[in-house]
């Protein structure tokens, strides 16, 4: 190691191709987020839901998506479907699999900001004539969203940095095309070191950006 010798321009010259797959593990995981966030809101409410079916529909969803690794689970969407006839892309298999994660993992959260607000709210808002999805509309979700914006960006960071489990199906996101690039290069360390770097400036932008929307959606009603 004392005589190793780094040779960054190889790295340099594959930049582009590192901002291409930076770029892919954004969308993946700004995409596998929002659908999370959606399903996370119903897989909250069966979770309060007295409906026995939906109640056990959401339970079965949390507790496999938070006991089981997400490696698992990215493998059954690529290998296991696959023995069925059902070939999913690298792409969709990390995505189908960060999805069923994040929506397992926020309807805890997003159940126990539910569980904060009195339902005295909810009662008074029928009693001012609010059907129930004008209710959750103006009333609940805000709030809700409030009290766990913060867990909610940390969910997104790790969503982020998960989505590097992608290089193990072939998916070209940012530690798939550094490994391409490394072992065409054999600059191993080089290119892992700068890969490194942009995780972590990419989840830095993430959290600043977290914290400007807080400001200016919530103007400083949470810290």
């Amino acid at each position: 190691m004392d005589n190793y010798e780094f040779h960054w321009n190889v790295v340099f010259d594959a930049f582009p191709q590192l901002l291409s797959g930076a770029f892919t593990t954004v969308h993946v995981s700004v995409l596998s987020m929002l659908v999370g966030i959606i399903i996370a809101v119903l897989l909250a409410l069966g979770k309060m839901s007295e409906t026995k079916v939906f109640y056990h529909v959401a339970n079965i969803w949390i507790e496999i998506a938070r006991n089981t690794p997400a490696l698992f689970l990215i493998y059954m969407a690529y290998f296991g479907l696959g023995a069925y006839g059902i070939h999913l892309s690298p792409y969709v298999s990390v995505f189908s699999a960060l999805v069923f994660i994040n929506a397992g993992y926020l309807a805890e959260t997003f159940r126990g900001g539910f569980q904060s607000i009195p339902k005295t709210q909810y009662s008074a808002a029928k009693s001012l004539g609010m059907n129930s999805f004008k209710v959750y509309r103006y009333i609940i979700l805000p709030q809700m969203f409030r009290r766990i914006y913060h867990p909610m960006t940390n969910q997104f960071v790790w969503s982020i940095l998960m989505s590097s489990l992608g290089i193990l199906v072939g998916m070209n996101e940012l530690s798939g095309e550094t490994q391409r690039l490394q072992s065409t290069s054999f600059r191993t360390l080089e290119f892992f070191m700068v890969a490194a770097v942009m995780y972590y400036v990419i989840t830095k932008l993430v959290l600043l950006a977290s914290d400007l929307i807080a400001k200016k959606v919530f103007k400083g009603e949470i810290s």
